[in-house]
């Protein structure tokens, strides 16, 4: 008897769990109603900045070649940079050397480089040889005097981080006096750039 018992009450429990499966069903079936409204759509144009930054000559030819250079001489030529797209965040300038010799190595003794900017554009006179300049505003360093090859020297308060801004610069390339007779018939080519980087983004 304990058997039959026994397998009674596994079918009440059995169909219990039927039954109120059947009315979870019944109720999932069930229609519910909401009120509903939107917004008047708000057109959105996004239009990417763009960067652009570029070099001219300011009168004589940029780049230039020379020889017969010896210890004392410089080579100067002027140049614009000019903001012709966005604001930048930053720029910055590197000299590499495509042909590299003992006159690129780094040392004291070798090419030394400076770039300068002048608060209005560059007075020149000399010849297309022998070009000179001077600046009847205000000169700065914006790249300090060092081994001609630079990476990324980033520029001091350019003027053409603004859009539109630009930056009258003279680039200067010379050999120190105390270079010796190891530099004589050397010979390197150099490859300059100007980098500009895009500025921080913000919320808007």
């Amino acid at each position: 008897m304990s058997a039959k018992v026994t397998s009674s009450t596994a079918r009440k429990v059995v169909g219990s769990l039927g039954v109120i499966g059947a009315a979870a069903a019944v109720a999932g079936m069930g229609t519910f109603g909401s009120f509903t409204d939107s917004s008047t759509p708000v057109n959105t144009t996004i239009q990417a900045g763009t960067l652009n930054i570029d070099v001219t000559a300011a009168r004589y030819a940029f780049p230039v070649t020379t020889s017969n250079f010896v210890p004392g001489d410089t080579m100067t030529r002027a140049i614009n940079l000019k903001n012709s797209g966005d604001a930048f965040g930053s720029i910055s300038f590197s000299s590499a050397a495509t042909v590299g010799s003992v006159l690129t190595d780094g040392t004291a003794n070798g090419l030394q480089l400076s770039v300068k900017s002048c608060s209005v554009p560059w007075t020149q006179g000399g010849t297309a040889a022998a070009p000179t300049y001077s600046c009847a505003g205000v000169v700065a360093d914006v790249v300090p005097a060092g081994p001609v090859v630079r990476t990324n020297v980033p520029l001091t308060n350019p003027k053409s981080l603004a859009s539109n801004g630009t930056d009258y610069l003279t680039v200067s390339i010379s050999l120190p006096l105390a270079a010796d007779n190891k530099f004589q018939g050397q010979s390197a080519s150099l490859s300059l750039a100007f980098t500009g980087t895009q500025a921080t983004g913000t919320n808007r």
